[in-house]
């Protein structure tokens, strides 16, 4: 059993930032309205709170639920409390569920365990907030959504948060937003609540987040998919042979996946599946001047190599391009296509599939046979130099993008911040650091320290290293 730590009062109710508000979260200029949660949410000034409450009958369910089927999407009604400088907003009968798909883990205990509230063995855990769920138009501050992560295999406390944050920084409206939160969870008839640490709070991609951009994709809902993986097939826009609306049942071997999942409008999976299917078959036949015509008709492009050059300068291995993976992929009503980044956490060093994310060459970052929609464009020479002159534009010691003298400090600054919160009733994830996950193939990669030697003679710097690699 993990020893049990106490929460001192003063962790849930000081919240201090070392950060300049002159330094807020940018988002593109381009965007000519701004939800309201853009600002009173997602505020990388701040540490917001986030306390969660649950009945016992809720939570063991919650337990028993992940038992009968890890990767099951069931809710739990809960009691939401956020709160931050604009205020405090409680909503109740919100919908609570487990979230990750290799990082999902239990609450708490070990299977079969029911809570102990005696003696808890609490375990950090990726959630998701449904305010709709029980409560019909329910919204908090206009979502409908809401996720949390905790910070794994992340010593830094800062990846996710610092990679979402380039995206806007640097024009890539289509990001969804990242910030900080400190949680704590109540279950009902316990002495005190669990406070469980520092984690990052992110944007879910759902139809609120497709009304926020309607400005810049038309109004409506089009068709929105997620790309990954799903048994041998992967997302890579050529195999077509998995592609559906997931079904994740408690029992799960009637449960269904598909690399290809539709996130909206899933009652028209046909014209959705049509669609898709169209443009993959054109994205792969279609050759020369009518390729370039056609895809510039069915994408924004510079927006898409924008994307992608900031995807490959912070090293994001488990992508589209080298992994077919952890994307979404949006057909909008102004008969455009939106690639979407997503899940962000083993980045800055932490890397698998590539030999070294820190020193692979932007132009053949992953497989170049199978990811034509990657591969395809950049064979075209007038995007194959936008996409270098967006890589050197990252890596411009005058911009306040990639630079390691501009991303050393805010990455310091988020830490600061967050300082005080880090440690927690799990017992897990005590510290700040700066050393990438275990289990990559690169760890000497540092985030604030180290030379520029891409990781193979001792400790070297990722933002160094990376902007010294670049072969042009």
């Amino acid at each position: 059993m993990k020893k049990i730590f106490l929460l001192f009062p003063f962790l849930l109710l000081f919240n201090c930032s070392n950060v300049d508000d002159t330094s807020t979260q940018n988002i593109a200029a381009n965007r000519p309205s701004t939800p309201v949660f853009e600002s009173t949410v997602f505020n990388l000034n701040e540490v917001a709170t986030i306390s969660i409450e649950v009945s016992l009958a809720q939570w063991n369910k919650l337990l028993e639920n992940y038992d009968l089927n890890s990767a099951n999407d069931k809710r739990v009604v809960s009691k939401f409390t956020f709160t931050n400088r604009s205020g405090t907003v409680v909503l109740d009968s919100v919908g609570l569920r487990l979230k990750g798909n290799t990082s999902r883990r239990r609450p708490e205990g070990d299977n079969g365990q029911l809570h102990n509230a005696i003696s808890p063995d609490w375990h950090h855990s990726h959630f998701g907030f449904d305010f709709s769920k029980y409560r019909d138009a329910q919204r908090f501050k206009g979502l409908d959504k809401l996720n949390i992560k905790w910070f794994k295999d992340d010593a830094t406390y800062i990846r996710e948060i610092y990679c979402y944050d380039l995206f806007h920084r640097f024009g890539c409206w289509q990001a969804p937003l990242a910030s900080y939160c400190k949680v704590s969870i109540k279950v009902q008839g316990d002495a005190a609540p669990a406070y469980f640490g520092v984690y990052a709070m992110i944007e879910n991609i759902d139809e609120v987040y497709l009304a926020k951009n309607k400005a810049m994709w038309g109004a409506g809902t089009g068709f929105l998919w997620k790309g990954g993986w799903s048994g041998s097939n992967n997302a890579n826009f050529v195999s077509t042979s998995s592609i559906g609306v997931e079904d994740v049942n408690i029992d799960s071997s009637l449960s269904q996946y598909y690399a290809y999942d539709l996130k909206t409008r899933k009652d028209e999976l046909p014209a959705a599946k049509a669609e898709l299917l169209q443009f993959i078959s054109d994205l792969n036949t279609k050759t020369g001047a009518q390729f370039q015509t056609w895809i510039e008709q069915r994408m924004d492009v510079p927006l898409f190599l924008k994307t992608y050059a900031t995807n490959v300068v912070v090293g994001m291995w488990d992508d589209y391009w080298a992994n077919g993976n952890n994307f979404y992929f949006y057909f909008a009503p102004n008969g455009k296509a939106y690639f979407i980044p997503y899940d962000y956490d083993n980045t800055l060093g932490t890397s698998q599939i590539v030999s070294n994310a820190g020193t692979q060459n932007p132009l053949t970052w992953g497989n170049m046979t199978e990811r034509p929609l990657i591969t395809k464009i950049l064979a075209i020479p007038q995007y194959k130099t936008m996409y270098k002159n967006y890589i050197t534009e990252l890596n411009n010691a005058n911009n306040d993008y990639f630079h390691s003298t501009k991303s050393i400090p805010r990455i310091q600054a988020w830490q600061n911040m967050i300082y005080p919160f880090v440690w927690n009733a799990t017992g897990e994830d005590m510290q700040i650091g700066d050393t990438p996950a275990s289990w990559g193939n690169q760890p000497n990669y540092r985030v604030k320290t180290g030379n520029s030697s891409g990781g193979n003679n001792g400790p070297a710097n990722y933002f160094s290293s990376k902007t010294a690699s670049i072969p042009w």
